[in-house]
């Protein structure tokens, strides 16, 4: 079985699972405040940024802070827990399949997962500017080609966050504290992100680029250059050892 058909059989996993619906609802539940909200776009409180940029960042705010990195730790615990029903990692384990591609079809389909969020996300933002735009009179709507860079950069910046909660899942046996440990790790990312060492903290990744983003739509408020060094390189081996971790524990438990 080569590593396509395994990540197809785990997409088939995930349509009888509510993982899908999971990505849908967050998304729109968190454009709602910025829709009923919209008169106070215009009130920058005295920083230089235009309603549409303002509307933009307040937006996914909320989204690549919090919902993006909690809706990556319950998609890890959710896509764990399939491998459990009906002992589904034992029969799968049985077969002449590798450990280490198992794991890494699972985590394509978590960053797939993740994909698919990105794309709602930006149907989402979409939607929600045009109904505030109309509430208020006024196009909040930013160009494709920004919306589109903007959200693809996150959606890259979140893969080691991703491999991170992923080897979290695979070494850690308890739902609870897999969400919990995931959840606590989301918090420090506000203050470390204005620390020297941020790159080392991919729960940080997403939101430094929206940061970065405002900073270039009001001037002055943030900085306006990205440091891809260190960052990149960090990163990249971050997401490896992460990875070579998860691969290397990947099923160990079960076959006890």
């Amino acid at each position: 079985m080569n590593f396509f058909s395994l990540i197809q059989i785990e997409l088939q996993k995930i349509k009888r699972s509510k993982i899908l619906l999971l990505l849908v609802i967050p998304v729109f539940m968190m454009w709602i405040p910025s829709i009923l909200n919209a008169d106070g776009i215009f009130d920058t409180q005295g920083i230089p940024i235009t309603p549409e940029s303002n509307f933009f960042v307040q937006g996914f705010m909320g989204m690549v802070w919090f919902m993006i990195p909690a809706t990556l730790i319950l998609c890890t615990v959710l896509l764990r827990q399939n491998e459990h029903t009906n002992h589904g990692i034992l029969k799968m384990l049985a077969l002449p399949i590798s450990g280490p591609a198992l794991c890494l079809a699972k985590f394509t389909v978590l960053i797939l997962l993740t994909f698919v969020q990105m794309l709602l996300l930006i149907l989402a933002y979409y939607l929600s500017a045009a109904a505030a735009s109309a509430m208020v009179d006024y196009t909040l709507l930013l160009p494709p080609l920004f919306v589109f860079r903007t959200v693809f950069g996150f959606y890259l910046a979140a893969v080691p966050m991703a491999a991170v909660f992923w080897m979290i899942a695979v070494l850690i046996a308890s739902p609870i504290f897999q969400i919990g440990i995931g959840l606590a790790s989301i918090v420090p990312s506000v203050l470390l992100i204005n620390t020297k060492v941020w790159f080392a903290y991919p729960m940080c990744y997403p939101f430094y680029l929206l940061m970065i983003a405002y900073g270039r739509a009001a001037a002055g408020v943030y900085e306006t250059t990205i440091d891809w060094i260190p960052w990149i390189p960090i990163a990249a081996l971050l997401t490896l050892a992460a990875l070579f971790i998860a691969c290397l524990r990947f099923g160990h438990a079960e076959r006890k």
